[in-house]
């Protein structure tokens, strides 16, 4: 059994590493975690994956078993399996943060956000930054041009718009993504099978 500590860590932090093991091929998992949160998340990719969970509360923190599944069982389901080709879509950022609450919340949500979607295994076709949104790619935190690189290296293409770029001062700062405009932006909208809007 491969063991996963993710104590201390934030969500979705500990399902993504536990995803990942599991997506490669580890029959069997214990993740360490340290918020009831990630014990919810991680029975639920459990359930998803038709796998036995099992949790137990150890002073601080938790241990999260997750089952493999029976070999000819795991077999079966492939074989029935139909994978369907994805069709592209588009993620739409408009501004610095998540929703319309607390502004810290939403750019700490955000910064999740654009991670997960790095590590989800499906990345959009378009990455479309306006308006305030440009400040997450130019001065922005590292960690979050670290997610946007890693989009970029899985085919995602990046545009970012330049007139918001020149309205914030940032134009010189562009850390990761392509200088465009309007038009190019609205016409990857209009390209994508759907456009989520962050």
């Amino acid at each position: 059994m491969k063991e996963v500590d993710a104590r201390g860590l934030q969500c979705p932090k500990p399902l993504m590493m536990a995803k990942k093991e599991l997506d490669g091929g580890c029959d069997s998992l214990l993740v360490k975690v340290s918020n009831e949160a990630a014990v919810s998340n991680l029975q639920h990719l459990a359930g998803r994956m038709a796998r036995p969970v099992s949790v137990e509360q150890e002073d601080d923190f938790w241990n999260v078993r997750i089952g493999g599944t029976d070999g000819e069982e795991a077999n079966a389901q492939a074989a029935s399996c139909e994978c369907a080709e994805l069709e592209p879509y588009a993620v739409f950022v408009g501004k610095d943060y998540v929703g319309d609450g607390d502004e810290t919340l939403g750019k700490s949500l955000m910064k999740m956000a654009l991670y997960t979607l790095s590590e989800s295994g499906n990345p959009p076709a378009h990455l479309l930054f306006m308006n305030s949104g440009v400040k997450l790619v130019a001065g922005g935190e590292q960690a979050i041009i670290d997610s946007v690189s890693s989009l970029i290296a899985q085919g995602t293409e990046v545009l970012v718009c330049g007139t918001c770029l020149d309205f914030y001062g940032l134009k010189e700062q562009l850390a990761v993504g392509e200088v465009s405009n309007m038009y190019d932006i609205l016409g990857r909208m209009q390209e994508s099978s759907k456009t989520i809007t962050l």
